[in-house]
């Protein structure tokens, strides 16, 4: 009794560490590719991001840039994208006051090279 414990204790382990998620992962995807519609922005398994144009049984028609379209199978369809809201462009608004600060302005001047050994020693010349 005891020799049949471990292996059906090992089996449930991999069921639910293993078998169990990947179920539930695939269902998902299946959810996902069944209810896209016309109109939404996906990106295939290969990272294509293209617009969903027109919706057949097991295709879909991608429109990839303006006017050009592709028929794909839905099982390409790997992810939805969200639409991202726009970010602002920073700026600058500090100027500083070049009358002030004309003493504090740090002068730029050539770097003189240095003759160092970069090398660890270990070269024989």
């Amino acid at each position: 009794m005891e020799a049949l414990l471990l292996p059906i204790l090992l089996i449930a382990v991999f069921y639910f560490l293993l078998i169990r998620p990947q179920q539930k992962q695939r269902r998902q995807m299946v959810e996902l590719q069944q209810s896209v519609q016309a109109g939404t922005k996906v990106m295939t398994t290969a990272g294509l991001l293209a617009t969903v144009v027109e919706v057949d049984d097991d295709e879909v028609v991608l429109e990839v840039a303006p006017g050009v379209h592709s028929r794909y199978v839905r099982r390409a369809i790997a992810n939805v994208v969200q639409p991202q809201e726009p970010v602002a462009p920073v700026h600058d608004d500090i100027v500083p006051d070049t009358a002030a600060d004309a003493d504090d302005t740090p002068t730029h001047e050539p770097a003189q090279a240095k003759s160092e050994d970069r090398t660890n020693g270990d070269d024989v010349r």
